[in-house]
Protein backbone atom coordinates (compact mmCIF):
# COMPACT_ATOMS: atom_id res chain seq x y z
CA UNK A 1 0.00 0.00 0.00
CA UNK A 2 1.05 3.50 -0.93
CA UNK A 3 1.68 6.42 2.20
CA UNK A 4 -0.64 9.23 1.56
CA UNK A 5 0.13 12.35 2.87
CA UNK A 6 -2.62 14.48 4.45
CA UNK A 7 -2.09 17.66 4.61
CA UNK A 8 -4.05 19.96 6.52
CA UNK A 9 -4.02 23.97 7.14
CA UNK A 10 -4.53 25.32 10.41
CA UNK A 11 -6.18 28.91 10.63
CA UNK A 12 -9.05 30.24 12.79
CA UNK A 13 -10.26 26.69 12.43
CA UNK A 14 -10.32 25.45 16.11
CA UNK A 15 -14.33 24.85 16.62
CA UNK A 16 -13.94 22.18 14.19
CA UNK A 17 -10.24 20.99 13.90
CA UNK A 18 -11.29 17.72 16.22
CA UNK A 19 -13.87 16.70 14.24
CA UNK A 20 -11.83 17.08 10.67
CA UNK A 21 -8.76 15.54 12.73
CA UNK A 22 -10.33 12.46 14.33
CA UNK A 23 -12.18 11.68 10.56
CA UNK A 24 -8.80 11.44 9.16
CA UNK A 25 -6.86 9.62 12.09
CA UNK A 26 -10.22 6.88 11.75
CA UNK A 27 -9.66 5.96 8.40
CA UNK A 28 -9.53 2.56 6.89
CA UNK A 29 -6.70 3.30 5.23
CA UNK A 30 -4.14 3.33 7.68
CA UNK A 31 -0.93 3.75 5.68
CA UNK A 32 -1.20 7.78 5.91
CA UNK A 33 0.64 10.97 7.33
CA UNK A 34 -0.77 13.55 8.91
CA UNK A 35 0.67 17.20 8.05
CA UNK A 36 -0.92 19.83 9.97
CA UNK A 37 0.49 23.48 8.78
CA UNK A 38 0.01 26.13 12.07
CA UNK A 39 -0.55 29.29 10.30
CA UNK A 40 -2.21 30.89 12.74
CA UNK A 41 -0.79 34.11 15.43
CA UNK A 42 -2.34 32.72 18.45
CA UNK A 43 0.36 30.46 20.53
CA UNK A 44 -2.55 29.40 22.46
CA UNK A 45 -4.54 27.54 19.50
CA UNK A 46 -1.12 26.09 18.70
CA UNK A 47 -0.75 24.68 22.24
CA UNK A 48 -4.68 23.68 21.70
CA UNK A 49 -3.08 21.60 18.45
CA UNK A 50 -0.36 19.96 20.28
CA UNK A 51 -2.62 18.63 22.81
CA UNK A 52 -3.52 15.97 19.37
CA UNK A 53 0.22 15.18 18.60
CA UNK A 54 0.08 12.37 20.72
CA UNK A 55 -3.40 10.93 19.73
CA UNK A 56 -1.56 9.20 16.87
CA UNK A 57 2.28 8.95 15.87
CA UNK A 58 1.68 10.14 11.97
CA UNK A 59 0.70 13.36 13.02
CA UNK A 60 3.52 15.96 11.89
CA UNK A 61 2.90 19.68 12.97
CA UNK A 62 4.54 22.16 11.21
CA UNK A 63 4.88 26.31 12.51
CA UNK A 64 5.25 29.10 10.36
CA UNK A 65 5.09 31.19 13.13
CA UNK A 66 3.01 34.07 11.38
CA UNK A 67 0.07 33.87 8.76
CA UNK A 68 1.42 33.05 4.88
CA UNK A 69 -2.06 31.57 3.75
CA UNK A 70 -3.18 28.74 2.52
CA UNK A 71 -1.49 28.30 -0.89
CA UNK A 72 1.90 28.68 1.10
CA UNK A 73 1.14 26.12 3.81
CA UNK A 74 -0.24 23.51 1.52
CA UNK A 75 2.85 24.00 -0.56
CA UNK A 76 4.92 23.79 2.85
CA UNK A 77 3.27 20.73 3.08
CA UNK A 78 3.73 19.01 0.36
CA UNK A 79 7.51 19.89 -0.13
CA UNK A 80 7.93 18.29 3.35
CA UNK A 81 5.60 15.25 2.26
CA UNK A 82 7.21 11.36 1.54
CA UNK A 83 3.48 10.07 0.40
CA UNK A 84 3.25 8.59 -3.28
CA UNK A 85 -0.11 10.61 -3.00
CA UNK A 86 -1.34 13.65 -1.43
CA UNK A 87 -5.16 14.53 -0.10
CA UNK A 88 -6.06 17.95 0.78
CA UNK A 89 -8.54 18.36 4.39
CA UNK A 90 -8.77 21.96 5.14
CA UNK A 91 -9.47 21.80 8.97
CA UNK A 92 -13.18 22.66 9.16
CA UNK A 93 -14.37 19.95 6.80
CA UNK A 94 -14.47 16.31 7.61
CA UNK A 95 -14.18 12.77 5.35
CA UNK A 96 -15.82 9.67 5.56
CA UNK A 97 -13.89 6.49 7.14
CA UNK A 98 -13.28 5.04 3.83
CA UNK A 99 -12.88 7.94 1.97
CA UNK A 100 -9.52 7.35 1.37
CA UNK A 101 -9.52 3.64 1.00
CA UNK A 102 -12.29 4.07 -1.84
CA UNK A 103 -10.69 7.25 -3.60
CA UNK A 104 -7.12 4.92 -3.83
CA UNK A 105 -8.73 1.85 -4.85
CA UNK A 106 -10.48 3.94 -7.76
CA UNK A 107 -7.50 5.78 -9.10
CA UNK A 108 -4.98 2.19 -8.71
CA UNK A 109 -7.88 0.34 -10.44
CA UNK A 110 -8.72 2.90 -13.42
CA UNK A 111 -4.87 4.39 -13.49
CA UNK A 112 -5.88 7.65 -12.69
CA UNK A 113 -3.12 10.19 -11.38
CA UNK A 114 -5.91 13.21 -10.21
CA UNK A 115 -9.67 11.80 -8.92
CA UNK A 116 -12.17 14.55 -6.32
CA UNK A 117 -15.77 13.21 -5.38
CA UNK A 118 -19.10 14.23 -4.55
CA UNK A 119 -19.39 15.75 -1.45
CA UNK A 120 -21.69 16.83 1.01
CA UNK A 121 -22.70 20.70 2.27
CA UNK A 122 -22.51 21.41 5.66
CA UNK A 123 -23.60 24.29 8.23
CA UNK A 124 -21.79 24.81 11.58
CA UNK A 125 -23.80 22.78 13.67
CA UNK A 126 -23.09 19.81 11.03
CA UNK A 127 -26.55 19.91 9.39
CA UNK A 128 -26.33 18.64 5.79
CA UNK A 129 -27.72 21.96 3.86
CA UNK A 130 -26.74 20.41 0.41
CA UNK A 131 -24.98 18.15 -1.84
CA UNK A 132 -22.39 18.77 -5.04
CA UNK A 133 -22.69 16.01 -7.41
CA UNK A 134 -19.70 15.52 -9.57
CA UNK A 135 -19.13 14.54 -12.86
CA UNK A 136 -17.38 11.37 -14.24
CA UNK A 137 -14.14 13.23 -16.03
CA UNK A 138 -13.80 17.24 -16.02
CA UNK A 139 -11.92 18.51 -19.38
CA UNK A 140 -10.40 21.74 -19.34
CA UNK A 141 -13.27 23.55 -20.85
CA UNK A 142 -15.88 21.89 -18.49
CA UNK A 143 -13.57 23.80 -15.64
CA UNK A 144 -12.89 27.28 -16.41
CA UNK A 145 -16.70 27.46 -17.28
CA UNK A 146 -16.82 26.23 -13.45
CA UNK A 147 -14.68 25.32 -10.46
CA UNK A 148 -16.59 21.98 -9.56
CA UNK A 149 -13.96 19.92 -7.87
CA UNK A 150 -14.38 20.44 -3.77
CA UNK A 151 -10.37 21.06 -2.32
CA UNK A 152 -11.16 18.77 0.58
CA UNK A 153 -12.11 15.76 -1.66
CA UNK A 154 -8.65 15.69 -4.08
CA UNK A 155 -6.57 13.20 -3.73
CA UNK A 156 -3.60 13.19 -6.48
CA UNK A 157 -0.59 10.75 -7.25
CA UNK A 158 2.33 14.09 -5.60
CA UNK A 159 4.44 13.56 -8.99
CA UNK A 160 1.96 16.00 -11.02
CA UNK A 161 2.61 18.50 -8.51
CA UNK A 162 5.97 19.04 -10.20
CA UNK A 163 4.39 20.70 -13.00
CA UNK A 164 3.25 23.70 -10.81
CA UNK A 165 1.60 23.87 -6.85
CA UNK A 166 -0.79 26.38 -5.47
CA UNK A 167 -1.00 29.71 -6.29
CA UNK A 168 -0.75 32.93 -3.88
CA UNK A 169 -4.07 34.04 -4.15
CA UNK A 170 -6.56 34.63 -1.25
CA UNK A 171 -8.98 32.40 -2.57
CA UNK A 172 -9.38 30.52 -5.90
CA UNK A 173 -6.01 29.14 -5.28
CA UNK A 174 -6.84 26.05 -5.65
CA UNK A 175 -8.72 26.74 -8.80
CA UNK A 176 -5.89 27.95 -10.38
CA UNK A 177 -3.63 25.23 -10.01
CA UNK A 178 -6.35 22.78 -11.36
CA UNK A 179 -6.56 24.78 -14.57
CA UNK A 180 -3.25 24.70 -15.01
CA UNK A 181 -3.09 20.81 -14.49
CA UNK A 182 -5.81 20.38 -16.68
CA UNK A 183 -4.32 22.72 -19.36
CA UNK A 184 -0.75 20.83 -18.99
CA UNK A 185 -3.07 17.54 -20.08
CA UNK A 186 -3.48 16.03 -16.22
CA UNK A 187 -6.70 14.17 -17.33
CA UNK A 188 -9.53 14.82 -13.99
CA UNK A 189 -11.80 12.64 -12.81
CA UNK A 190 -14.75 12.14 -10.22
CA UNK A 191 -15.80 9.67 -8.21
CA UNK A 192 -19.55 10.12 -7.51
CA UNK A 193 -19.63 9.04 -4.08
CA UNK A 194 -20.01 11.55 -0.68
CA UNK A 195 -17.21 10.59 1.28
CA UNK A 196 -16.59 14.62 2.09
CA UNK A 197 -18.51 16.75 4.48
CA UNK A 198 -17.81 20.66 2.96
CA UNK A 199 -18.09 23.31 5.48
CA UNK A 200 -19.93 26.75 4.69
CA UNK A 201 -19.39 29.24 7.61
CA UNK A 202 -20.60 32.66 7.87
CA UNK A 203 -17.15 34.19 8.58
CA UNK A 204 -15.71 31.74 5.77
CA UNK A 205 -13.63 33.34 2.50
CA UNK A 206 -15.47 30.40 0.08
CA UNK A 207 -19.08 32.21 1.30
CA UNK A 208 -18.13 35.40 -0.44
CA UNK A 209 -19.99 35.89 -3.66
CA UNK A 210 -17.88 39.00 -4.36
CA UNK A 211 -14.50 37.67 -3.14
CA UNK A 212 -15.15 34.55 -5.50
CA UNK A 213 -15.93 36.97 -8.43
CA UNK A 214 -12.92 39.15 -8.16
CA UNK A 215 -9.68 36.28 -7.50
CA UNK A 216 -11.41 34.11 -10.45
CA UNK A 217 -10.70 37.67 -12.86
CA UNK A 218 -7.59 37.28 -11.67
CA UNK A 219 -7.13 33.45 -11.84
CA UNK A 220 -8.38 33.85 -15.65
CA UNK A 221 -6.02 37.18 -16.34
CA UNK A 222 -3.21 36.79 -14.26
CA UNK A 223 -2.77 33.23 -14.29
CA UNK A 224 -4.24 31.67 -17.30
CA UNK A 225 -2.94 34.70 -19.53
CA UNK A 226 -6.14 35.58 -21.08
CA UNK A 227 -6.81 39.00 -22.21
CA UNK A 228 -8.91 41.97 -20.46
CA UNK A 229 -11.70 41.12 -22.63
CA UNK A 230 -12.12 37.60 -22.05
CA UNK A 231 -11.12 37.25 -18.66
CA UNK A 232 -14.41 39.37 -18.09
CA UNK A 233 -16.19 37.15 -20.55
CA UNK A 234 -14.84 34.37 -18.34
CA UNK A 235 -15.39 35.74 -14.47
CA UNK A 236 -18.88 36.70 -15.64
CA UNK A 237 -19.62 33.02 -16.54
CA UNK A 238 -18.17 31.82 -13.69
CA UNK A 239 -20.42 34.27 -11.32
CA UNK A 240 -23.48 32.91 -13.15
CA UNK A 241 -22.02 29.31 -13.05
CA UNK A 242 -21.62 29.42 -9.55
CA UNK A 243 -25.33 31.36 -8.93
CA UNK A 244 -26.44 28.11 -10.66
CA UNK A 245 -25.11 25.53 -8.75
CA UNK A 246 -25.95 26.66 -5.58
CA UNK A 247 -29.54 26.47 -6.85
CA UNK A 248 -29.11 22.66 -7.83
CA UNK A 249 -27.08 21.79 -4.55
CA UNK A 250 -30.27 23.20 -3.06
CA UNK A 251 -28.26 24.99 -0.21
CA UNK A 252 -30.89 25.55 2.69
Amino acid sequence: MDLISVIMPFYKKREYFKQSLLSVINQTYQNIEIIIIFDDNYNSDIEFIKKFLDLDKRIKLIDNKKNFGVAISRNKGIEMSKGDYVAFLDCDDYWEKDKLEKQYNFMCNNKILFSHTTYQIINSKNEIIGKNKIKKQLSYKDLINSCDIGLSTVLLKKEILSISKFKQISTKEDYALWLELSRKGVSIHGLDEPLTYWRVTNNSLSSSFLTKVINGYQVYYKFEKNNLFKSLILVINLGLHYLRKRIKQKIK
